[in-house]
Order: C-alpha cells, then structure tokens, then sequence
C-alpha cells in the first residue's frame, strides 16, 4: 500500500507553492486592513508576482512529470502502482493536486499575472467607489474585471455556458443546471412564507437595535463570543475591514475581520460569529497535510456552511441567548435594561426585506443571493453590460425584495466580489445555507443534549463535532461525498426550509 510518503517529491513542491500563495495572501489582508492608501499600486504588483510565481511553479515540467506518473490524465484518478494501491489521503491527494494543475495548465501565466494586479487594482477602488457612492469611479475596472474573467472561462473551457467553467472554481461540480432547481424549490416556498410573514398582525419591533452602542464593547462582547466558540487567538486574529472577510495563511494563522457601526448592534456581533464560522474550519485542518489539498477546504459551499450554522443556527437561537443575552445586557445595561430576551430575541429574527445583504435576516437572504446569480450569469454570458448595472440591479431587488436602493453604495457597490473577480461565487451562499441545517439537524442527533449545552454556554460541545466530521478532513471527500457521509444525504433544500418554517411561523403565529 503506498502513503503520502510515497508522494513527498510531490508535496515537497506544492509545500513551496503554498508558501507563495501565503505570502501573496498576506499582501492582500494587509491591502484590506492597515495598508496606507497610497500603497495600492505597488501592492497589485507585488501580489501579481507572488500569484504569477505560484502559477509557474504548480504547472511546471516537474509537477506535470510527477502526476503524469502516478494519475491518469483522462479521468483524473490515481493509477495504482505494480507493488500495491493507495491509501485513501494519498489517493485524494492525487486526485485532488491533479484538479488544481489542470486547471492551472489551461491558464497563461500572463494571464493569471495581468488578473491578479487588476483585480487588486479595483478592489482598492471599490471600497473608495462605495465611500463615496460613485459607481463611476469603480465602473472602468468593472469592465476589464469582467472581460478577464470571460477570457479566462474560455481558457477554462465548459460544456453549457461560460458561467459553470467560473462556478467550478468555488463549488466542484455545481453547474447552472444543478442549481437551478435548487433555486427553484426554494423560491416557490421561500416566496410565499415571506408573505405570510409580511401579512401577519404580528409586527416586530426592532428599533432597539438601532439605539447607539459604544463600539468598543461592541468589538468586546465580539470577542468574547469568539473565544466561547474555540477561536483561538493564539492562532488568529479580530481586525477591522469594509467588508468583513477570513484569511488563512495556515491552521496557526487564521484572521478575522468585522465592521462596527454605532447604531446597527447586528453588524459587529453577527459578522463576527458569522467569520469566525470561517476560521474555526481553517484553525481546524489538519496541520500535518498543510501545503497539500488536503490541507485545504472542500469547497466555498461547504466552507459557508461552517459560518453559517454559528450565524443563524446558534447565533440566532434561543438557547445561545439564554446564555449571552444576560453579559450582553450587563454590556450595554442602559440600552437593554427594559427588554427581556424574547424580545431581543424576536429583534434579531426580525423579517424584513431590506437593502444589504450581509444583514438580511434568514428568510430573506437567499432572495439576495439569486439576484446576484442571476445578474452575474448575464454579465459572462454577455446579455447585460455593467454600465446597465445599477438600473438592473434596482429592477432585481424591487421584483424579489419589493425595495429599492436609493444609493449604489447600498445597492450594487454593496459587495466587494466583482472586484475581486469572484463571479460564479455568490450561489454557494445558498449552499452553504442548506448544508447548514443539514449539518446541525444531524448534530442535534449525533448530541442529544446540543442545546442544553448552547444554553449553559458551552459551545466547545459542537465545535469539537465540526471538527471531527467536517474540518479535519478538507479536501479527502469532495462536497457531496463529505455530505453524505456526515448526514447520509446529498444537498437538499428541506431541512433548511422547514427549519425556516417552523422558526417563523413559531415567531409570527402563522
């Protein structure tokens, strides 16, 4: 039986890749965290240098020479060797290293070069459009983000369309026509609970949310949630960005960010349990495949998962609050010292369709998400240009959410992806929603006491659970098999939307 020794000439190498890859991952959380803003310049280069060495280094004659040996090119597989099989992490290793090299080898490297800078390029702009509230400072790097990643679905290549070569990146094996059904189902149920939520005679008030809050204790009673959840500052970090973000340079060195606002308690508090989702699934890989695939995620929809289970599954329940709501009442005791916990309770699970998406309540956000999928396949399909974008995106969000931003900072400058050049990312929010409650329903099962422990605020309890079934492994499994095997079932709308059924018709007496 061969192991990962057998592979070291292998991993030796992608080791040196990944070291790069960090060092360039470094560069940009420092771009959206302390970095001065005349630096932006010099700081696309230097990343698009680092990302260009990567690339050279994972598609050079070498790596090619070492998988060609050991993977059959046209399925991808290990080929078993005359004096025995692979284990299993070797066998994934093999097929997971033979994905990223394909999928390299098809791009040039002053392609990838020429991306990375612009990319970089207009994420520093974005942040200055939305500042300022002008799309037209941000729409010219707009355009060239959008012609590089149509050029580079191409060098990809595809089947369908343009858009799944893109898709792939972020969630193997999602297509448009795997996920538009998925959209579909929940579409037909979501819609029609929202308005029974919004006819409802019960009006929740929420107003309490918006009193002023210092943001000092705000970034406090953040951290001191982070630390209940097992994120390990010794090995992380909580800083300040325009769009709260997780980076990981490795299982010792997970950063996250929030944003604090005086008068929106949810943003701060939320973003954090939200990112430290994030971070406990990359301070909980594997140290020893560091460098390697399996020393990586599975995939965004599997990653958004872990943030999303803490956001909304514990952060928005009832027995986390029974735990936390009494600290963060002592916190801010002039705010809250008239609202008990049902009513702050009700506050934070408030339905209301609203303009940002990161802050949209859980029945609503998936509406957020299929806006974005839908415009984003129109733009790399060419059907839409991005000078018609904030009208489209108006339109969009009055036919789903029935509301209209009324500046483009709150409305299609709200979100930093398209700079980033991250189209074909948005849907595996609406995965990473689903697998959520899959996950937890099952965890609920596996700890028959789970929310005994929530409420007795120990949640080391479920962080343990996530790590042994989910976070060890990275990529071993691809998405649906690491589904399967921690819930016996692929993706599946239900779970997610009779959970939202039964929370909201539970809230709003439906």
């Amino acid at each position: 039986m061969h192991t990962l020794t057998t592979l070291a000439p292998l991993t030796t190498r992608l080791l040196e890749i990944q070291r790069i890859n960090g060092a360039a991952s470094l560069l940009s959380w420092d771009q959206e965290t302390y970095m001065p803003a005349g630096g932006g310049e010099a700081r696309a280069e230097q990343i698009a240098v680092l990302q260009g060495l990567a690339h050279q280094k994972l598609v050079s004659a070498e790596v090619e020479s070492l998988l060609t040996k050991w993977v059959n090119p046209a399925t991808g597989q290990a080929l078993d060797q005359p004096d025995g099989a692979w284990d299993e992490p070797a066998r994934s290793l093999l097929r997971e290293a033979w994905r990223d090299f394909s999928r390299a080898k098809k791009l040039p490297s002053d392609f990838v070069i020429r991306l990375s800078r612009e990319c970089s390029l207009a994420q520093q702009v974005w942040a200055e459009a939305k500042e300022q509230n002008k799309f037209g400072m941000f729409l010219p790097h707009l355009r060239t983000v959008l012609a590089l990643k149509r050029e580079e679905a191409q060098y990809l290549g595809y089947k369908d369309s343009p858009y799944d070569a893109l898709l792939d990146v972020y969630e193997p094996g999602s297509t448009i026509a795997t996920l538009r059904p998925l959209f579909a189902q929940l579409k037909a149920r979501l819609v029609p609970l929202l308005k029974k939520v919004t006819q409802s005679s019960v009006k929740i008030d929420d107003s309490l949310l918006r009193y002023p809050y210092d943001t000092a204790r705000q970034l406090e009673f953040g951290r001191l949630v982070l630390i209940a959840m097992g994120y390990d500052f010794e090995r992380g970090r909580l800083d300040l960005s325009a769009h709260p973000f997780t980076t990981s340079f490795h299982p010792t060195d997970v950063r996250v960010t929030t944003r604090i606002y005086e008068h929106e308690l949810q943003s701060c508090l939320f973003s954090c349990i939200h990112e430290g989702g994030h971070g406990l699934y990359d301070q909980g890989l594997d140290p020893r495949y560091f460098g390697t695939p399996l020393g990586e995620s599975v995939s965004l929809g599997i990653h958004e998962s872990q943030s999303r289970l803490w956001e909304n599954c514990v952060g928005r329940s009832r027995a986390f609050w029974r735990f936390f709501y009494p600290i963060l009442q002592q916190i801010f005791h002039h705010q809250l010292r008239g609202v008990d916990s049902e009513q702050f309770y009700a506050a934070i699970n408030c339905v209301r369709p609203s303009l940002i998406r990161v802050e949209a309540d859980e029945l609503t956000y998936n509406l957020h998400i299929m806006l974005r999928f839908e415009i984003e396949q129109d733009l790399i399909e060419g059907r839409t240009t991005p000078d018609d974008l904030p009208g489209i995106w108006n339109q969009k969000m009055r036919e789903y959410l029935g509301i209209v931003p009324e500046r483009d900072a709150e409305g299609v400058l709200q979100d930093v992806h398209w700079s980033l050049g991250s189209f074909g990312y948005f849907p595996t929010y609406t995965l990473g929603n689903l697998y959520s409650v899959q996950f937890y329903e099952q965890a609920k099962i596996e700890i028959p006491h789970l929310e005994d422990e929530i409420a007795a605020g120990q949640l080391m309890v479920l962080r343990r659970w996530l790590g042994q079934k989910i976070h060890c492994w990275g990529r071993m499994f691809t998405p649906d098999h690491l589904a399967q095997r921690v819930t016996g079932s692929s993706v599946k709308p239900e779970p997610f939307l009779a959970y939202l059924e039964k929370k909201y018709g539970e809230l709003y007496k439906l």
